[in-house]
């Protein structure tokens, strides 16, 4: 795809609106239709064997059922791929299923092995290590991908920031050492605002759309946005498996795309105000943030990253215990999985999301992931350094002014 004409701010507003001043609508209208009309047997019957095997609707056609294609989804994917500089992009009901539909085309295409930098999303992690699809996983670091490549090597998987602890993966390094087989980068902590894989040479660029695309928390999506050749390939595996994201979401997550670039920076603006005054903290024993002096060692920040993002990982000296009593300590940060929406979450990785992983690449039983949302920095480090009076670590007198200010 060619450079976008404007700042990505100007592109997520109106991505994906093609052809809807003609229609008069100021917004994406939400066609909820699950069948449509047919004009006659033998148009209806080419329009299903073109869409069941991932080509596009073809002008003037029915686009016959929801399953195989829909307006709003098309819209969107639209938008993410412009974003992300693809050929075009297809949307799925989750980011697992995303993950999945590639997998799954690996193994049809007879490429079902696949080599996987760890750390990974533990959904992702435990996906590969079940074997469940039919692909087999050889694990490695970013150096080992070459040795690990074999002829039926399908898919070279990355994540970066890496889920949970944010460790940076330099990505020209890992395509040149993948060579003629495809990259897979999970995007979705970075999102295009602040990383642009493909521009690297990664073939796949994937999100958990759920996370900082929708960005409000109500909407369940995943998306890939790749090459034209993968584009068939992923939406023939969705129209046969059913993966197809819903009209509502559809809309809910383009509608976040249009926000997205603003949301991103004020979050990460808090989240590195947060991580320098935790960086400092007696209870902790590290922070794990890219921002932070001596985390970024490849200097990928400013060159691959647009900056260090907004979840942060820190340990806790005490262990278990402690990342237990701060994680349920926190008042105005909410324990909960997921990430990237407007308000701060707080979660164990070990306990949750990160529980099905082996016990070797498992994260630390003292790490928490914060994911920083849009609150005022004060009242986020209000909470955050009253959980961690709780473990030690602060005099009374500081604790008794952190708990007057949250005091109404």
């Amino acid at each position: 795809m060619d450079k976008m004409p404007h700042h990505i701010d100007t592109t997520a507003v109106h991505a994906g609106m093609s052809g809807l001043r003609d229609t008069h609508a100021h917004v994406p209208p939400i066609d909820l239709s699950t069948t449509y009309s047919l004009p006659d047997v033998d148009a209806g019957g080419l329009s299903y064997e073109e869409l069941a095997t991932g080509h596009d609707l073809g002008a003037g056609r029915s686009p016959v059922y929801q399953r195989l294609w829909q307006p709003g989804v098309a819209r969107f994917e639209e938008a993410l791929a412009e974003l992300e500089y693809t050929d075009g992009a297809v949307a799925f009901a989750s980011g697992m299923a995303a993950l999945s539909a590639c997998l799954i085309a690996c193994v049809t295409g007879g490429t079902p092995h696949v080599v996987a930098v760890r750390p990974l999303y533990g959904g992702s992690d435990h996906v590969l290590a079940s074997g469940l699809l039919g692909t087999t996983v050889t694990w490695t670091d970013a150096d080992g991908i070459a040795d690990a490549v074999r002829p039926d090597t399908g898919l070279v998987i990355v994540e970066t920031p890496a889920n949970p602890t944010l460790e940076l993966v330099d990505l020209d390094q890992v395509v040149r050492a993948a060579g003629s087989v495809p990259v897979l980068v999970d995007n979705t902590f970075a999102t295009p605002v602040l990383q642009r894989p493909a521009l690297h040479g990664a073939t796949l660029v994937l999100h958990s759309a759920t996370k900082y695309i929708g960005g409000h928390g109500d909407a369940m999506g995943g998306v890939v946005a790749t090459t034209r050749e993968w584009v068939e390939r992923l939406r023939q595996v969705r129209a046969l498996t059913g993966g197809l994201l819903h009209p509502m979401g559809a809309y809910l997550l383009h509608r976040g795309l249009r926000t997205l670039p603003l949301r991103v920076r004020a979050q990460q603006q808090t989240a590195m105000a947060l991580a320098e005054r935790l960086a400092e903290h007696p209870a902790l024993a590290r922070v794990f943030y890219p921002g932070l002096s001596g985390q970024d060692p490849s200097g990928l920040l400013g060159r691959q990253l647009d900056g260090p993002g907004s979840i942060i990982a820190m340990e806790l000296a005490g262990g278990y215990d402690a990342a237990a009593r701060f994680t349920e300590s926190c008042r105005l940060i909410t324990h909960a999985v997921s990430l990237g929406g407007v308000d701060s979450l707080v979660q164990h990785p070990a306990s949750l999301t990160h529980r099905p992983v082996a016990g070797d690449a498992k994260p630390g039983a003292g790490v928490v992931r914060l994911s920083i949302g849009l609150e005022h920095v004060d009242d986020l480090w209000a909470d955050i350094f009253q959980a961690l009076a709780v473990i030690g670590g602060s005099d009374a007198a500081r604790l008794e002014a952190v708990e007057r200010s949250l005091t109404p």
